[in-house]
């Protein structure tokens, strides 16, 4: 299983999204000067239940490493869900008021989406070395049997 890239991909996905489950998104900044820290998935609920079916998406895809096919369309599905969250933190961070200061974590979508497209990937070139080598093997039982 970790012999291969795309576990290691999946598993960077995996651990970005839980410690994005427990970090913070942005602070506000009151007028009184003190800074209050908002936890987005309290704050905005939608946001918490796509990072739950990301986070159980992306954890299925590294745990069906024999099912290839499977894997590869787990991860290209999480990766697109991992940009659509990327798009809508996005127009967030370009809408905020001027008293909302946004932390570095703000990013990991756009990670674990890179990490799973590029997972997805791994799985599609080993689905193809493994149809190859089928191939191979096939026209070599069939060259046998013609002699």
């Amino acid at each position: 299983m970790w012999q291969r890239i795309q576990t290691l991909y999946l598993a960077i996905s995996t651990v970005l999204l839980f410690i994005l489950c427990f970090s913070d998104l942005y602070s506000v900044a009151s007028p009184d000067g003190m800074q209050y820290v908002t936890y987005w998935q309290f704050r905005k609920p939608f946001f918490g239940i796509l990072l739950g079916i990301l986070f159980a998406m992306t954890v299925l895809a590294l745990v069906t490493f024999k099912v290839r096919i499977l894997q590869m369309r787990l991860a290209t599905l999480s990766g697109l869900v991992a940009l659509g969250m990327t798009g809508w933190l996005a127009y967030y961070y370009f809408t905020a008021p001027e008293n909302v200061t946004f932390k570095w974590t703000i990013i990991f979508p756009l990670i674990v989406a890179i990490c799973n497209f590029l997972a997805a990937r791994g799985c599609f070139q080993d689905q193809l070395m493994v149809e190859s080598a089928y191939r191979i093997r096939e026209s070599r039982r069939r060259d046998r049997k013609k002699k």
